[in-house]
């Protein structure tokens, strides 16, 4: 079956969608090139379910994402949809230690994304800024004011502690 007929078959339930491209992009079936290059016309919640399969995918083999499909999930990160932007900052929060040189773009919608409504987008920004944070980069100390003042406006506990976590280890 190819990706098409995937995304369009009903019969066939969302995680288990997301499960066979997680799947068909680590054993190498699909490359995230080309799952990219599909998602970018997708219509939300496909793209959002081929995002999701590359976060799962990214958690154990963090080099599947490429230079193209970072700048993807960087650009995704400011589309509409809450889930497109947090499977999107989970994707960049898994590669950032093999992107520090090409997050600037991520840097910022991330930390737009930091102030969103949404406390599932909030948290998944959480998660890709803490990533970065760590990186020790000369671009990341200069995220740990940014990622302080974030700190002290957040309500939500976990993600506070994300933050508090990511702000001890580098400091």
């Amino acid at each position: 079956m190819e990706i098409q007929g995937l995304v369009h078959d009903k019969g066939i339930k969302p995680k288990d969608k997301t499960e066979t491209i997680r799947t068909w992009l680590l054993n190498k079936t699909l490359t995230v090139d080309e799952l990219v290059e599909f998602a970018q016309s997708a219509k939300d919640p496909i793209k959002a379910t081929c995002i999701e399969a590359i976060e799962l995918a990214t958690r154990t083999k963090p080099e599947l994402a490429t230079t193209s499909c970072v700048t993807f999930v960087s650009h995704a990160l400011q589309e509409k949809a809450p889930r497109v932007k947090w499977e999107s900052a989970r994707v960049i929060g898994n590669t950032a230690h093999l992107h520090a040189n090409t997050l600037d773009e991520a840097i910022r919608h991330l930390l737009i994304n930091a102030e969103h409504t949404g406390t599932v987008v909030r948290w998944s920004a959480a998660y890709a800024l803490s990533r970065i944070v760590r990186l020790k980069t000369p671009q990341s100390t200069a995220l740990i004011p940014v990622i302080q003042s974030i700190h002290l406006r957040e309500a939500n506990k976990s993600i506070k502690k994300m933050y508090a976590d990511a702000i001890r280890d580098v400091t």
